[in-house]
């Protein structure tokens, strides 16, 4: 049975039970705390943990999951995997734990005629937890399960939180024996390893408040829930290997093709060789993960969401590349994933050209990095060896694969080939380090917000907010409740006075909160007696707007009646910068082609910024037909009209939806000139696009590989941008007495003329460097049987410093020879240390001399045996510092 039959499955059966079937969320989870989304459960977190309402009493979902925590056990199990699909059902104070036995139970054993998977009823295992008798009386009422086949299991295994305080309870997983020859039989309180007895589905009965949460099994039960929920999560890839009768999730047939096609260019046979069998099965699953986060609007970058895909596609590449294949890969793989995936996700198809155009320059780069990178390795390697100690520190691996995207399996590899150790130990304590302060980062994002408590009870207290945003810009308020900065207790404040920050919760609004790119309103807050000005507005909890305020005169107290006003020219301003983000959309897209997608923007009052996908600078020409194009959309006047509508609807009249975003039930379409821009928004815009005004497009550059990003200035700060422009040429003109239109002519020929006359200093300098040269090397001074030059030129860049060193040593003829050179300029120092080939027969080093040297000029440096450069900070020095490069030679000769 195929993967994409098995989800059909598994939707249909719970669509014909009532459920509301769910798209999967964007693999870019909103949580600030998470990456990605790591679970089929998290896009519903709100309505499990009772934070929401939830908007149906039943669903079921496939969810796109990704986890990159075990990404170095990829390949050498059969069970990890950096992307999964989890299907999941849900109920939501609806069914409880019968319902949910009776629905997994019918569709895990019923006949595949009917619509079921067929699993052999006589070979399915569950365990309960321990106490569960309810659960374990259902299994064996309801599937007629045996008693020996309902095992019991404690917390560890068979118990469920969010390892917090809040809800939780005991779970109930199913098992399939898979047979003798994968272990002891048992059930799985024997097989504890898992490979015979496999998990394919946990359903978790959420039924008790817990408290004093501080391990998976160490907690306090407060009592039940109100309401109790079912979660359930079955893994795709494990049902789909068991029904296609394949040993591994790497040979389902959604992900096999991709193997497959990595062996016919490696020229090897999958099975045969245990080491290829692990780079091949480490290329088919991160090429499919890869190709699943750049179709949800993930670029490579070097932090964040970016780093995990540049570093899933950079290991494929790799393993390629120790498999033999030395050409370019992602084209030959990346078309066989789309392929695979496509039945399950059809949006990998339609959108494949952006896709491949952020993979495929990305393999391109990284085949740059591995080219320099192997220089780097090499110089590591040489130093190593004429150490004595050859082996690569754990810092040197780390800077490999931090800063040049090296991965450590190629560094180790190579490595062993030269006959060089790795510390891994030292690399892999570096990684740690850098993991805890990514999670350390995580939970500061967690933890920012300390009066969600409070925001909680105000919006249980009195209801969603009356936002009116759309509407109007001034409404009559009242205070629901006042919260403290940084309220240790999560409480309320009794009142706020003049110049207290307070942030302040209102029964209805016409600010918008900041959202989708959009910086919150500025205005006002009046009251008898006093005013405040807002500072921000967020939503912190789903349904409450928030406001940040500083109190300029007066008392505020919670209860008081007042007047909440947007500054006019404020929202003006960011309308016109949220319409134009959506007019410059549309015209990168008219101009570039549709698949120049806008992944992200940001708007402020008269400014805006859009990054798309595209690959390369944008041509003058480009950025000229975009600006104008954008321009004739703004004097034409389109109507701008906002419309709710179902997802579906949405999507079936063209509106884009940018990645990453969650959207609900309903959405908003937002429309410019009808068809030509046609986008989902939740922000504030103009009535007609002629509002917009002036948009002058400022800048355009890199946001990271396969992404670029465009700035503009709209309405008054348009006009003032070209004003400012016009100046300038003006300016430019009367300084150099040329009209305006001969201004590119003029400075063409005063460049011309510049690049002329520094030909000619270059020449001179050159011949005075020349002649410099011959009277240093003839001055050169026996330290230990070893020719020794040093001097200070004074004036020379690094570069002309460097080509004199080498001059003087060529002068130097067949003895050994040593070359010191520092000069300052401009208050800098540049040292150049270089040694002729029998000073280095000598035992004698560039980088060792450079270093002796670097230290009294409050520098450093280095470079190769042959030689090194550097430079310093404090010209005073110089005389030590030729000194002690001399005496690092006499040192080193025994002198």
């Amino acid at each position: 049975m195929q993967t994409a039959e098995i989800r059909r499955r598994f939707l249909q059966h719970f669509e014909q039970r009532g459920h509301t079937v769910v798209p999967s969320a964007s693999l870019v989870s909103p949580d600030p705390s998470l990456l990605f989304t790591v679970a089929g459960m998290v896009p519903f977190i709100p309505y499990l943990t009772g934070r929401e309402p939830a908007p149906f009493p039943r669903a079921t979902s496939v969810q796109k999951c990704v986890r990159t925590l075990d990404i170095e056990e990829v390949g050498k199990t059969t069970r990890h995997g950096t992307f999964f699909q989890m299907n999941g059902n849900f109920s939501f104070g609806d069914y409880f734990k019968e319902g949910a036995i009776a629905h997994a139970w019918e569709l895990v054993t019923g006949p595949v005629a009917g619509g079921g998977l067929g699993f052999d009823p006589d070979r399915i295992w569950v365990t309960v937890y321990l106490d569960d008798d309810e659960a374990a009386e259902a299994w064996h009422r309801i599937a007629g399960l045996p008693k020996e086949r309902i095992q019991r299991l404690g917390k560890k295994d068979n118990y469920w939180h969010t390892g917090a305080d809040g809800p939780g309870g005991p779970c109930s997983e199913i098992y399939f024996d898979r047979g003798p020859e994968f272990g002891p039989d048992g059930g799985p309180l024997v097989d504890t390893a898992g490979d015979r007895f496999l998990e394919i589905w946990n359903l978790v009965f959420m039924q008790y408040e817990l408290t004093d949460v501080r391990s998976k099994e160490e907690f306090r039960i407060v009592g039940e829930l109100p309401k109790k929920n079912i979660d359930t999560g079955m893994g795709l890839e494990r049902v789909a290997y068991l029904l296609q009768g394949v040993d591994n999730m790497y040979e389902i047939d959604e992900v096999a093709p991709v193997l497959r096609r990595g062996a016919d260019l490696a020229g090897v046979t999958y099975g045969k060789d245990h080491d290829a069998d692990v780079q091949l099965r480490v290329v088919a699953d991160h090429v499919r993960s890869g190709l699943m986060l750049i179709g949800d609007g993930v670029t490579p970058g070097n932090e964040g969401r970016g780093y995990i895909l540049r570093r899933l596609l950079r290991r494929s590449i790799s393993s390629m590349k120790r498999l033999g294949v030395d050409t370019a890969t992602l084209p030959e793989l990346l078309p066989v994933s789309r392929d695979a995936m496509g039945a399950s996700y059809p949006e990998l198809v339609t959108d494949f050209d952006r896709i491949s155009a952020v993979a495929y320059a990305e393999e391109e780069a990284f085949r740059r990095t591995l080219t320099s990178g192997t220089a780097l390795f090499d110089t590591a390697v040489r130093e190593a060896k004429a150490s004595g100690t050859p082996s690569l520190t754990g810092e040197q691996a780390f800077s490999l694969h931090d800063t040049y995207g090296f991965p450590i399996d190629v560094t180790l590899e190579m490595a062993a080939e030269q006959g060089v150790s790795v510390d891994e130990a030292g690399f892999r304590a570096l990684m740690q380090q850098q993991r805890d302060r990514a999670r350390a980062d995580a939970r500061a994002k967690r933890t920012g917000s300390v009066d969600v408590l409070a925001y909680r009870r105000l919006l249980a207290d009195h209801g969603p907010t009356d936002w009116r945003a759309y509407d109007t810009l001034r409404t009559d308020s009242r205070v629901l409740g006042l919260v403290a900065e940084l309220d240790g207790d999560e409480g309320g404040a009794p009142e706020a006075g003049a110049g207290d920050v307070v942030r302040v919760v209102l029964d209805r609004t016409p600010f918008y909160a900041e959202s989708g790119g959009q910086v919150a309103d500025a205005g006002t807050l009046t009251w008898d007696g006093g005013r405040a000005e807002v500072l921000d507005v967020q939503r912190p909890v789903k349904g409450l707007v928030v406001h940040q305020v500083r109190v300029l005169e007066g008392a505020l107290t919670e209860g008081a009646e007042l007047a909440a006003e947007v500054d006019r020219e404020w929202r003006l301003s960011a309308c016109q910068a949220h319409s134009g983000t959506h007019v410059v959309h549309a015209a990168l897209r008219q101009v570039l082609g549709p698949q120049a997608l806008q992944s992200g923007s940001y708007n402020r009052p008269g400014y805006l910024r859009l990054d798309f996908a595209w690959q390369g600078a944008l041509s003058t020409q480009q950025r000229a037909d975009i600006e104008d194009v954008a321009n004739a959309a703004v004097r034409a006047d389109h109507r701008v009209r906002a419309d709710l509508m179902t997802l579906p609807e949405a999507q079936a009249i063209g509106a884009l939806a940018l990645f990453g975003e969650t959207y609900g039930e309903k959405v908003r379409v937002v429309e410019i000139g009808g068809p030509w821009s046609r986008e989902l928004c939740g922000g504030t815009h103009v009535a007609g696009s002629a509002q917009i005004g002036t948009l002058a497009l400022t800048g355009e550059s890199s946001v990271g590989s396969g992404a670029r990003r465009v700035e503009a200035v709209v309405g008054i700060e348009g006009f003032r941008y070209l004003a400012r422009e016009r100046d300038l040429v003006r300016q430019l003109g009367e300084l150099l007495k040329s009209p305006t239109d001969g201004l590119v002519d003029r400075v063409g020929g005063i460049l011309y003329r510049l690049r002329d006359a520094e030909r000619e200093i270059a020449d001179l300098r050159a011949q005075q460097n020349r002649a410099a040269a011959g009277d240093l090397a003839a001055g050169a001074k026996d330290v230990g049987g070893v020719a020794v030059v040093t001097a200070a030129p004074a004036g020379l860049s690094g570069g002309d410093l460097r080509t004199l060193a080498l001059d003087v040593r060529g002068r130097l003829g067949e003895r050994p020879g040593v070359v010191l050179l520092a000069s300052e300029a401009g208050g800098k120092v540049a040292l150049v240390a270089t040694l002729n080939p029998a000073a280095q027969d000598r035992g004698l080093s560039a980088s060792d001399v450079l270093r002796a040297a670097a230290a009294p000029v409050g520098g450093r440096g280095g470079g190769k045996a042959d030689v090194a450069q550097g430079g310093g900070t404090d010209p005073g020095g110089i005389p030590a510092a030729l000194q002690a490069g001399e005496e690092a030679v006499a040192t080193a000769t025994g002198r």
